[in-house]
């Protein structure tokens, strides 16, 4: 061993471990306490109050109802006065033969939903970006954004008057030109396609606008440096927009994951109906159907099994986040 090095290690345990551990304040700073935060920000946290106590009394307060699923729940015992029975009401549902098939059109429909819908977004942002004319840019940003504020339910009366055999626009429009036309609604094969197209169109306008938000910070002189250099337009948005609007990209899509088991409840049960359930029957409308709707409900079979559903989705959003953090080095968390 040098001399140096022996010298550095007997400084290092001179240290006593305790000084070690504190963190070094540079000359200049000084540690700012909360009650000084609080005191000199005091409008801010005003100002997020609001949000904090929306979020503690409606998302974290009824928390204290997750114990219905491990109880045989009456209206009359209550939460507490009702039996404690465990994961009886879990495994019924794991092991009843209603579990797989729901198990796999709630994937199957919301895997096709986040496949065929995140990268439309990113690219409909790259191209309103490089549009030169602002105006034409403006209108098109306009047009796609505005069915964003079309209720759910307006989005399927829409979908009823351009799809219905009977009454339907482009079925008779089909007829005209002497073809067929599928049953969009009844049949259980197209269901999938209508449902996920039709949520594209709505949201895709909303979803571009964060990524040109993202664009927005990218330093002309990168574009100007690349077109010094010969660099063609496709170039310049894979190897300079691309890689600027890829952490939020991956934000948004462990957050996509992480709802991944909760598709859309209201759309999905106002296209339903008795012909496409083979398809169209996912986890929530059951949840709704066994919960709600049957003549004797039965509230801690169904909050059983949405808790189920919590679990496995707040399980894919830890993976995903921990894979994207060592491929690309960006995560939620």
């Amino acid at each position: 061993m040098s001399t140096d090095n022996f010298v550095d290690q007997l400084r290092v345990e001179d240290v006593p471990k305790r000084t070690r551990k504190r963190k070094v304040v540079l000359p200049g700073q000084r540690k700012i306490s909360l009650r000084h935060r609080l005191r000199t920000s005091w409008q801010l946290y005003l100002l997020v109050l609001p949000a904090v106590i929306w979020v503690l009394i409606f998302m974290y307060w009824p928390m204290y109802g997750i114990q219905i699923a491990f109880r045989d729940f009456t209206p009359v015992g209550g939460l507490t006065g009702s039996e404690w029975v465990g994961m009886k009401h879990i495994s019924r549902f794991v092991e009843s033969y209603n579990f797989w098939p729901l198990l796999r059109n709630t994937l199957v429909l919301a895997f096709y939903e986040l496949i065929a819908g995140f990268p439309i977004p990113i690219v409909l942002a790259l191209a309103l970006n490089a549009v030169r004319q602002k105006y034409f840019s403006r209108v098109v940003q306009l047009i796609t954004y505005a069915p964003n504020f079309i209720s759910v339910v307006v989005v399927v009366g829409i979908l009823v008057m351009l799809l219905d055999p009977s009454t339907g626009i482009l079925p008779h429009a089909l007829n005209l030109l002497e073809i067929t036309p599928p049953a969009f609604l009844t049949d259980p094969g197209w269901f999938r396609h209508t449902y996920v197209w039709s949520g594209i169109w709505q949201t895709a306008g909303f979803s571009a606008i964060i990524y040109l938000a993202a664009l927005t910070a990218v330093p002309p002189e990168l574009h100007e440096a690349a077109k010094v250099d010969g660099a063609s337009q496709l170039r310049r948005m894979w190897h300079i927009e691309v890689p600027a609007i890829l952490p939020i990209a991956i934000v948004l899509m462990i957050l996509s994951v992480g709802t991944i088991m909760s598709v859309g409840f209201e759309k999905v049960l106002l296209m339903q109906n008795p012909l496409n359930l083979t398809t169209s029957q996912v986890i929530d409308t059951y949840v709704y159907e066994v919960g709600l709707k049957s003549p004797i409900p039965q509230y801690s079979y169904a909050t059983a099994i949405g808790l189920f559903r919590s679990v496995v989705g707040l399980i894919l959003l830890v993976a995903v986040n921990s894979l994207a953090k060592r491929v690309a080095k960006a995560g939620l968390f």
